[in-house]
């Protein structure tokens, strides 16, 4: 097994917002890193920064490996929700001696009125015990849960990103295009509440994405619509996750020596 070409010795999976500041942060201190991003959408996003190489594809535990020989530290700074991938990168760092570190989302309680629930899966059983139109923003990689509720194609519409493969699985679903929004965030509370009127929607379905996440504006604006949040909760975070000045400090002590 031999390094990547000249690879840093920090690697960055940066599929979120602090992800990204972090890597930013990086560049700025002088910190070379390699910056993982599982779509070529998620890899523009992270923009051309000095000294911050980037990867944009998915890895599968293999390529995971191999990319991470060389590494001292791997930062793992996927989304809340991305328990698979976590777990894939703490195993490939663990097999090649790698410091593994998990850069948290700040928790947030929910307010109340919201219905919390454990996963997509009891949201979608929720809908089916309660009637209305729901606004979906739960992403497009779990569909089916939703698909089992009798009257989904009628009730439900589903926001996802803006890109062939998120409207594929929408349709391929059975969501028709006229139920299907293609945006790319943030949204403000005024066009979450626009879209919520526009639907009609009596339940706005998201994740517990915290404030980086728009979770606050989706939840305002279903309040000021009339509507009601079904919240899924975020899996619980491991022990010695670090926020994102933790992070830093923690970095620039071993990078600074």
């Amino acid at each position: 097994m031999t390094a990547p070409a000249s690879a840093p010795a920090l690697r960055i999976f940066a599929g979120t917002t602090e992800g990204r500041l972090l890597c930013e942060w990086a560049s700025g201190a002088g910190i070379p890193a390699r910056a993982y991003a599982a779509t070529e959408y998620g890899g523009e996003l992270l923009g051309e920064l000095p000294g911050i190489e980037v990867h944009a594809g998915r890895l599968d535990e293999a390529d995971m490996e191999r990319e991470l020989f060389g590494a001292r530290i791997v930062v793992d700074a996927t989304h809340p929700f991305a328990t698979l991938a976590s777990g894939n990168i703490r195993a490939a760092s663990l097999a090649v001696g790698a410091r593994c570190l998990r850069l948290a989302r700040p928790a947030e309680a929910l307010p109340k009125g919201v219905v919390p629930v454990a996963s997509i899966a009891c949201a979608a059983r929720f809908l089916s015990e309660n009637p209305g139109r729901a606004l979906l923003t739960t992403g497009s990689k779990e569909l089916a849960p939703y698909t089992r509720v009798a009257d989904f194609a009628e009730r439900f519409f589903v926001r996802v990103l803006p890109l062939p493969g998120a409207i594929a699985k929408c349709i391929d679903a059975g969501f028709s295009p006229s139920h299907v929004i293609g945006m790319q965030g943030p949204f403000t509370r005024e066009l979450n509440e626009a879209m919520l009127r526009q639907v009609g929607a009596q339940w706005l379905v998201t994740k517990d994405s915290g404030t980086v996440g728009g979770t606050a504006e989706k939840l305002a604006a279903a309040r000021d619509a009339g509507a009601r949040c079904i919240v899924v909760t975020r899996p619980a975070e491991g022990g010695g996750a670090l926020s994102l000045r933790e992070m830093e400090d923690v970095l620039l002590r071993e990078f600074a020596r």
